[in-house]
């Protein structure tokens, strides 16, 4: 019953109050940033609340950032190294999906301990922080793994995404 009560008193507005224009526009050019390290392609979801009726199913964070992972087409990269950074806000949740390119090469462990360092600022309210930290510990990841080649494109719009 309290997960219902968060999510439906956290409306799709209030990602603003979250994520001021200023801040969206920082994470932006952080992805950009990263991207010029790397052949991988991030994308930076928020989500304010899910639906009362997901709720009321035990739609978890994790089950619907897969689902976000795929209606934004994040796997559908060259190398299928896409990654989503995904934030329930209602449930202060952040998932990290990684595409099977990477994920075979890091595995769940390295995603989880980002997604625990994003929270832990998160619960000091310092949400643009987080992310942006967030993305520079993903970028050493994928700087390792796929360093930047000139030439190579961006697959990924770099905007942040409020669902």
């Amino acid at each position: 019953m309290a997960r219902l009560l968060k999510h439906m008193f956290t409306p799709r507005w209030r990602v603003s109050s979250y994520f001021p224009k200023a801040d969206m526009q920082a994470i932006q050019e952080a992805i950009a940033v990263s991207e010029k390290k790397h052949r991988a392609e991030l994308c930076f979801a928020v989500e304010a609340s899910l639906e009362p009726i997901s709720v009321l199913q035990k739609v978890t964070a994790r089950s619907r950032a897969l689902k976000v992972f795929s209606d934004l087409g994040v796997w559908d990269t060259e190398e299928n190294n896409g990654v989503l950074l995904y934030l329930l806000l209602a449930d202060r949740d952040m998932e990290i999906i990684a595409d099977r390119g990477i994920y075979q090469l890091e595995g769940d462990e390295t995603w989880q301990k980002i997604c625990s360092e994003m929270e832990s600022m998160f619960r000091e309210k310092r949400f643009k922080e987080g992310v942006i930290h967030g993305i520079q510990r993903i970028t050493d990841v994928l700087a390792r793994h796929f360093p930047y080649r000139e030439g190579d494109k961006n697959e990924l719009s770099d905007r942040p995404v409020v669902l």
